[in-house]
């Protein structure tokens, strides 16, 4: 099976290329080869390819940037993805796509259930609402795993920026009352690797009974806080900083942020496989800190 992977450059496309190389003739792209803002490019690219499975982790993820940029983000977001599931329509391929839990407006007390209504507070979330619409309005057999807070030592993320600043400085102040739950990237593209060897060899029946809608995260949960303290602990550096825990209103953004970003993952765990403890996972990313060149400025 051709396996098309978008975002080859990205956090979850890097892992991607790695956990399904087993799994058949793995084709990564990266916007220089599929730019998502030129559908043209996009829809050539599939009819090239002619791949059995795409596997989008391409996006537009610069959530304060999407405020002032609001046609570009639905253009990668929505419109791309659109395309995308049209031309696997076309091919009878099966499409999995990430979406976010910025989908939500955070003010449900629980956890994020699949079918609870979507109402974003920001234009990235509503891009990607979007595009989640969208994909489904073609009827194609598509898995969407909604995440958050994705992490690695690839790319631009949270846990670096905090391992570059925690370099710098002797105090951090980081949000503490957005609750979530830090996921590695890598838990994302081991969990879809998972779901890809369970669906090899079968029909495209099979992947039609599991379509639809997924959160798909690390278990558990901490605060933005939490998560640096927890880095800053973990890390290799010498002299490590204090972290202080500050409210949100202490740290205004152009792009307003859930405050409850905790999704309920027992669908797909019962539909596919375990997933690992937010802080377990996390251990395991920084063991591997030494094999990392130095965090980007």
């Amino acid at each position: 099976m051709k396996i098309l992977i978008t975002g080859a450059t990205g956090q979850v496309g890097h892992e991607l290329q790695r956990t399904l190389q087993a799994m058949g003739e793995v084709i990564a792209v990266d916007r220089s080869r599929m730019d998502l803002s030129n559908l043209q490019q996009v829809r050539h690219v599939i009819r090239t390819v002619r791949p059995g499975l795409i596997v989008n982790a391409a996006a537009y993820t610069a959530v304060d940037q999407a405020q002032s940029e609001p046609a570009l983000a639905m253009q990668l977001n929505a419109h791309a993805p659109a395309a995308m599931a049209e031309e696997a329509k076309r091919l009878d391929a099966v499409l999995i796509h990430f979406s976010t839990d910025y989908v939500f407006d955070g003010s449900k007390a629980g956890h994020y259930e699949e079918d609870d209504p979507t109402s974003p507070v920001n234009v990235y979330g509503e891009s990607k609402r979007q595009g989640e619409l969208a994909i489904a309005a073609t009827g194609i057999p598509a898995l969407i795993f909604r995440t958050q807070w994705v992490y690695g030592l690839h790319g631009k993320n949270f846990l670096l920026t905090m391992l570059r600043l925690a370099a710098q400085r002797t105090e951090l102040r980081v949000v503490d009352d957005q609750v979530g739950a830090p996921t590695w990237a890598r838990t994302l593209a081991e969990a879809t690797a998972e779901v890809v060897r369970l669906g090899q060899g079968q029909d495209l029946s099979w992947w039609r009974e599991r379509a639809g809608l997924y959160h798909l995260t690390a278990q558990g949960e901490t605060s933005w806080c939490g998560f640096a303290r927890r880095i800053v602990a973990l890390s290799n550096l010498a002299s490590k900083p204090s972290v202080v825990g500050i409210p949100t209103t202490d740290y205004p953004t152009p792009a307003r942020r859930p405050a409850n970003s905790r999704l309920s993952c027992e669908k797909f765990i019962r539909t596919f496989c375990a997933l690992p403890d937010w802080d377990d996972a996390l251990v395991r990313c920084m063991r591997e800190q030494p094999a990392v060149a130095s965090p980007p400025a």
